[in-house]
């Protein structure tokens, strides 16, 4: 892939403003020209948003959301939409992460909904998709990513999208694919996406930290990561941003 390697940070249900400011002092300023070949992107509780737009911005880190509804507005108690987000500052939005698909039930018909209603205002959507230990162990997992990227067409070739592959037994378990687990499921994945219509970026995600990211991150067919509990404290995911450069 040309793109540059994307590193995007996933706080899920975690941060108050006071540790969210204490995070962003801890960056290193990065460079927006695309010099060191890296973009850094943050995707933060939406009570943050707001407050994190323009110091973000001064740090040269993208701003991103973790969810979003199919609507543009109306009576849907507890919901954000597409517009809220970009409001926000928001460039990228997550959609089908395991957590949402597996504990919240979210099936591929909605997803592809909301993949619509981002692209309908302009954001960038990171599609993550993954399979559970059971579905590895029995060797379904091309099987699992497969029919997860299949609410894509060769329609969608022209559209923005970052791919997350995310093994649902590695997230937040400690436990990491192999770096020959990763190469083959990621080739695995960009061919699915060739297929598809167009290849993509394809983020690693996955207890990714700073003394896995390294590795990770410089094997075939890796153009970034999707980092969570590394990404919650500065140090610790800028040792991952320096990893990918």
């Amino acid at each position: 892939m040309t793109a540059r390697c994307l590193i995007a940070g996933n706080w899920k249900m975690n941060g108050t403003l006071a540790e969210a400011l204490s995070f962003a002092d801890g960056l290193t300023a990065l460079s927006n020209d695309g010099s060191s070949g890296v973009e850094v992107a943050l995707m933060p509780p939406y009570t943050l948003l707001h407050s994190l737009r323009s110091v973000l911005a001064d740090k040269g880190v993208q701003l991103g959301a973790q969810n979003v509804y199919t609507e543009c507005n109306g009576a849907y108690t507890g919901s954000i939409s597409t517009a809220m987000l970009k409001d926000a500052g928001c460039k990228y939005v997550i959609l089908g992460h395991s957590e949402r698909r597996n504990t919240i039930g979210e099936g591929n018909a909605l997803i592809r909904r909301k993949l619509d209603a981002v692209w309908a205002e302009g954001l960038v959507p990171i599609l993550c998709i993954g399979e559970l230990l059971e579905e590895r162990e029995s060797n379904h997992t091309n099987d699992v990513l497969k029919a997860q990227l299949s609410i894509l067409t060769a329609a969608d070739a022209d559209k923005p999208l970052v791919v997350a592959y995310e093994p649902v037994w590695a997230i937040g378990t400690g436990k990491t694919a192999t770096p020959e687990q990763v190469v083959e499921t990621h080739a695995f994945v960009h061919e699915v996406l060739v297929d598809l219509g167009a290849d993509r970026q394809v983020l690693y995600g996955g207890s990714v930290n700073g003394s896995n990211a390294q590795q990770l991150l410089h094997s075939a067919g890796v153009d970034g990561a999707l980092v969570g509990g590394a990404s919650l404290q500065a140090a610790s995911f800028m040792q991952i941003i320096e990893a990918a450069k």
